[in-house]
């Protein structure tokens, strides 16, 4: 039995979550192809796979201004392709942003009925942006936005469980069992597993911090109104080592810095 190469290399796609108007949940969609090297030298008219192997050992293409000769290295829409003197990719930039969410604005990039947290960039806004762990729409406080799906999928899948810190203010008083029932885990109404260990820090009688590990749908608003208890305002401050800079009022955004890239 004989194995036969595959007539083509293997394309990967990376997918983003985007709302879609009227839709109650979020649809996929594919933003970026992730191509092999060799594949993108091999298109072009003159070259043959024979030749990429060889213009590859001799040090003729380089990857974001870096000689590569692994043909088989992936590429993003971020990497900068180069063969001789030629530019085949230009490579897009990626963008981190951190966003001061106010109240009264969905966490969206499009809309028709409601303000979205995108419009709030203005002229800084760019149809591949997206937000990287959405924000209900009372809730204030630290939103990211970038075009770089890896990065947004290795800050909110479930598997790293980054720490999301938020104050919280309640209409009933707290109490220490509270602490407890968010140290064990609470079950939600129409939910089949209790949620995490999460960390609940009282600061007077109606007030509370509190540190998620996990992120469901309206998570905090539920376990309290488990605990028979409401949630009058709710803002995140810290989503695993990146925190909202105090110097940002609401409606107000900046680049990240690269240690905060870093930090997810």
């Amino acid at each position: 039995m004989s194995l036969r190469a595959p007539n083509h290399f293997p394309v990967c796609y990376v997918f983003r979550v985007v709302q879609t108007p009227g839709r109650r949940y979020p649809r996929r969609e594919r933003l970026t192809a992730m191509e092999r090297l060799d594949r993108v030298i091999i298109a072009l008219p003159e070259q043959s796979r024979q030749r990429v192997r060889r213009v590859l050992l001799e040090g003729r293409v380089r990857v974001n201004r870096t000689v590569e000769r692994d043909g088989t290295r992936m590429l993003t829409a971020f990497d900068r392709v180069e063969f001789d003197d030629r530019l085949l990719r230009p490579g897009r930039t990626p963008r981190y942003l951190m966003l001061y969410k106010p109240g009264g604005c969905i966490s969206a990039t499009r809309d028709d009925r409601h303000p979205t947290a995108l419009e709030l960039l203005g002229a800084d806004a760019t149809e591949d942006l997206h937000i990287a762990g959405r924000l209900d729409y009372h809730t204030t406080g630290l939103l990211l936005l970038t075009n770089d799906s890896e990065w947004s999928e290795r800050l909110t899948q479930p598997g790293s469980r980054k720490p999301k810190r938020y104050c919280v203010d309640l209409a009933r008083p707290l109490h220490q069992r509270d602490v407890e029932a968010f140290a064990t885990g609470i079950r939600l109404r129409h939910e089949t597993t209790d949620t995490l260990p999460a960390i609940l820090e009282i600061e007077h009688a109606h007030r509370a911090w509190v540190t998620l590990f996990e992120g469901r749908y309206r998570q905090i608003r539920r376990m309290f109104a488990t605990l028979g208890n409401h949630v009058v305002a709710l803002h995140r401050e810290r989503v695993g080592g990146i925190v909202l800079d105090p110097g940002l009022s609401p409606g107000e955004y900046r680049p990240l810095e690269m240690e905060e890239i870093a930090a997810a």
